[in-house]
């Protein structure tokens, strides 16, 4: 049996919701993906062209992750979970991703987002994700409870 953890990144509260949901679901351990500065609503504010989200998008920027270590080593599925931004997963999964040894690892992907899917997602996270293996999951936006993710629990 395989080790499960839900690893998330939530910039408004929505997915970090949705990653409880999963956890609760897969009986998995839960990992917060968290920006050494956090976002605040200003700087996720896609319309403002000079909205943090934006200058970190048009440089490739990878924020600087804050200092919670996790213990990957105890893991052999990862299913990491974080909003739509750009049609595809925030620059600070891929700074996620190339921080730690994923190799060997089963990675599935799950979004939130207010209208994009995930078409993009694993071409732009592959190569942060050096050997590991990326699945593509689902939308979480429609899902409300835990019996609708238990499919997954049995990845």
């Amino acid at each position: 049996m395989s080790k499960k953890l839900v690893a998330y990144f939530s910039a408004s509260g929505v997915t970090a919701q949705k990653a409880e949901l999963l956890k609760n679901a897969t009986g998995a351990d839960i990992f917060e993906i968290k920006p050494e500065v956090p976002y605040t609503p200003a700087d996720i504010k896609w319309t403002n062209p000079l909205a943090r989200c934006n200058k970190e998008w048009l440089k490739k920027t990878r924020p600087a992750l804050a200092a919670n270590e996790l213990a990957l080593d105890e893991y052999n599925v990862i299913l990491l979970a974080f909003p739509i931004w750009y049609f595809t997963a925030p620059l600070i999964i891929n700074a996620f991703l190339e921080k730690y040894d994923f190799s060997g690892k089963k990675i599935v992907l799950f979004a939130t987002s207010g209208g994009s899917d995930m078409k993009k997602v694993i071409a732009s996270l592959t190569p942060s994700a050096k050997g590991a293996e990326l699945v593509e999951g689902i939308m979480l936006n429609g899902v409300n409870s835990p019996d609708e993710l238990a499919e997954y629990a049995q990845l």
